[in-house]
């Protein structure tokens, strides 16, 4: 945009970029782009869509937000792991809906069916499902719905920790974190043995909370730990997760280390 000397908003090239994912055949949503432009310095953001907007997030002074990557990759594009927790979804909000009197035919997100009303329901499977999720014949409805509602319960939990700061207010973040795990595992079905292991090491490690973070299947954990813990906590996931795996141990470095909320993308010039 620079280079071309142009001028969008960093919420546009948000959107933008969340549309463009589609065109490689993935259903994704907006999270990463919108969180890649939007970050500010010294805050976490609470991400809303329709329309898109963030809101400062202030974390408490008492712990610190640790990666680890559990070294397994899952390429989104490839898959259709993805997608089908997209259209299980889609097919759920028809099912809530129809259930609630709501007309459903234009409603598509779980969301959606809270707050919308529209004309006559009618089917239309072709339009619920992708290109690599035709082939499904069973549908988790819900289970991926109650992990979809339950998820965004807990983020308004968590940022609502986060305004009122009480006396416990790590451990309460990092029990939401950890139900967090627990909801993606279990009825999502978005980890791997990888991810549950690294977590289960994380948690015994001292985080007072991990979970993975991404759309899973692979890729990394986000564990909260007491800043008084940190170097304990690193040098016993470094021993118990990537020193007995010669090809983790080669690259623990750039998968192990300590994070806090710095800015979104921009220009820097000289």
């Amino acid at each position: 945009m620079e280079a071309n000397q142009k001028s969008l908003s960093k919420l546009v090239l948000a959107e933008i970029c969340a549309k463009c994912e589609n065109y490689i055949g993935l259903e994704g949503g907006g999270m990463d782009q919108s969180i890649s432009f939007l970050a500010e310095e010294g805050t976490a953001k609470l991400i809303e869509f329709q329309p898109l907007k963030a809101t400062d997030v202030k974390l408490p002074d008492g712990a610190v937000f640790v990666i680890s990557n559990c070294c397994k990759e899952m390429n989104k594009a490839s898959s259709s792991h993805y997608n089908i927790r997209v259209v299980e979804c889609r097919i759920a909000t028809k099912m809530l809906a129809q259930a609630r009197g709501l007309d459903s035919s234009k409603l598509l997100k779980l969301s959606e069916a809270q707050k919308e009303l529209e004309p006559p329901w009618r089917r239309c499977w072709p339009w619920w499902t992708s290109a690599n999720t035709l082939h499904m014949t069973h549908f988790k409805l819900h289970q991926r719905a109650k992990h979809v509602y339950g998820e965004a319960a807990r983020v308004l939990q968590f940022k609502a920790v986060c305004d009122s700061e009480p006396a416990e207010s790590v451990q309460l973040l990092g029990d939401l974190m950890n139900q967090s795990h627990a909801s993606c595992r279990d009825l999502f079905e978005c980890s791997c043995p990888e991810l549950d292991q690294l977590v289960s090491i994380c948690l015994k490690s001292g985080a007072v909370g991990s979970r993975l973070t991404g759309a899973g299947w692979g890729g990394c954990a986000v564990s909260m730990v007491p800043n008084e813990k940190v170097d304990s906590f690193l040098n016993a996931v470094r021993e118990a997760y990537y020193l007995p795996d010669p090809r983790r141990a080669a690259i623990e470095k750039q998968s192990l280390f300590v994070t806090k909320p710095g800015g979104g993308a921009a220009v820097f010039l000289e």
